[in-house]
């Protein structure tokens, strides 16, 4: 059986994206190679000359760590509210609980009766 040629401009091919993400990477992989080769001869415009200064900023590495910062707390967050409804409910069980060992009664609808 015969090798595939490879493509004449030198870079291998790639499968198809099959989700919008993967496309999406793809994209900016390949936006990426062409504002590097336009940097290496010199004929990048200056809208992706100020494009990667900007994305080596220091300013930009401050905002990127405040997002960082901002989705881990959102998440703490999350978790938080998670943890305290649990806790309700491990409450409400242990009130239950106690409340059948004093001799009560729990009915059906869980309402403690004497």
């Amino acid at each position: 059986m015969a090798r595939a040629k490879p493509p004449e401009d030198g870079r291998r091919r790639r499968r198809p994206a099959t989700t919008p993400e993967e496309r999406e990477a793809e994209l900016i992989s390949l936006a990426y190679d062409v504002a590097e080769e336009q940097l290496g001869n010199n004929t990048a415009s200056s809208q992706v000359i100020t494009q990667f200064l900007k994305l080596g900023s220091s300013r930009e590495r401050l905002e990127q760590e405040r997002l960082t910062h901002e989705n881990e707390l959102t998440k703490v967050k999350i978790e938080a509210m998670e943890s305290a409804s649990r806790m309700e409910e491990l409450y409400g069980e242990a009130i239950k609980a106690m409340s059948l060992y004093q001799g009560a009664h729990i009915s059906d609808d869980d309402n403690v009766e004497d």
